[in-house]
């Protein structure tokens, strides 16, 4: 039995594909780029550059680049999500990464397979695109699940800090100073445009409806009503740090009863596709006396369609809001 290497040398590239473009990241912003870092990115550039000013208009403009490129062509599929994930490669630096990688995988492909030209385009083209989608995403995921995990300790850190007499601005730099990114750049962020003037709950909503976060959404409508009618802020901040505490644990409980129906999910849907890939591996002429028909390639496209409605609808199912 002569087994075929082809689908191994696809997922290996792939790997490569996005192993590359975090080593590419890494290396050029270095290691304060990632999350979860004790000393935050903005620490850190203040620290080499000592302008508190530039270093407000760099994290600004990384932070605000992408949706205001929503409209560049193949680039509106990730925006949202590199703007979630905070990605610092500005959008044409994306754009050129997806054609590097692109060009990487066609060379991959050319030494490992001897498919067509026309399809390891096509296919080179997938995996570079898809491969910088796939880390973008979960860049954007990890960010937010860390910054939804942080967030109830830094309300908690906020109403310390304001029943020991400090006013809110110097609570919101406190935890720019105190708590690990990203939630430490973002305040630090917010702090630094309330010094030069602008209002701190107006930069609170636009931090929320950036990120999309209910719980962000939350606390700035809780300092909106403090400003507005006036009332005991840090109370305010407890009570809603108890309501953010309590949905991130309803959340988990949420996550954990549905993690069975999810794995069952991703297994019947990767499924098919892992028999596809076994039969490629094990008899790579299973499909030569069917694929000449005229049939064969509808066929193909149906089952591909069928599919990708079955990942669509299992996502639905077990996506339960909270």
């Amino acid at each position: 039995m002569e087994l075929s290497a082809a689908p191994l040398i696809y997922l290996l590239i792939f790997v490569a594909v996005l192993v590359l473009v975090e080593g590419l990241y890494l290396t050029v912003f270095g290691k304060s780029i990632s999350l979860n870092n004790r000393v935050s990115r903005r620490l850190t550039l203040l620290e080499k550059s000592g302008n508190r000013e530039q270093v407000l208009e760099q994290l600004r403009k990384e932070m605000s680049q992408h949706l205001k490129s929503h409209g560049i062509p193949l680039y509106s599929i990730l925006a949202i999500k590199a703007q979630k994930a905070n990605i610092a490669f500005s959008p044409p630096q994306l754009l050129m990464i997806m054609a590097g990688l692109s060009v990487f995988s066609f060379i991959g492909l050319t030494i490992g397979t001897s498919v067509e030209p026309a399809v390891r385009v096509l296919i080179a083209v997938a995996m570079g695109v898809g491969g910088v989608y796939v880390w973008v995403s979960r860049k954007a995921k990890k960010r937010m699940d860390l910054m939804d995990e942080q967030l109830p300790d830094a309300v908690e850190l906020m109403v310390r800090s304001l029943r020991v007499g400090h006013p809110f601005t110097s609570a919101v730099a406190i935890v720019s100073r105190e708590v690990a990114d990203p939630l430490g750049t973002e305040f630090g962020m917010i702090a630094d445009e309330a010094a030069y003037g602008r209002d701190i709950s107006e930069a609170l909503k636009e931090f929320a409806e950036r990120m999309d976060s209910q719980d962000l959404r939350f606390l700035a409508v809780a300092v909106t009503i403090q400003q507005t009618s006036g009332g005991n802020l840090a109370e305010i901040l407890h009570g809603l740090s108890q309501v953010i505490r309590a949905r991130f644990k309803l959340f988990r409980r949420v996550k954990t009863i549905t993690a069975e129906a999810k794995w069952s999910g991703m297994f019947l849907s990767a499924f098919p596709i892992g028999a596809l890939i076994a039969i490629q591996m094990i008899k790579p002429d299973y499909y030569d006396d069917v694929k000449e028909t005229d049939a064969f390639i509808p066929a193909a496209l149906v089952v591909g369609a069928f599919l990708v409605i079955n990942v669509i609808f299992m996502k639905i199912m077990v996506n339960i809001k909270v």
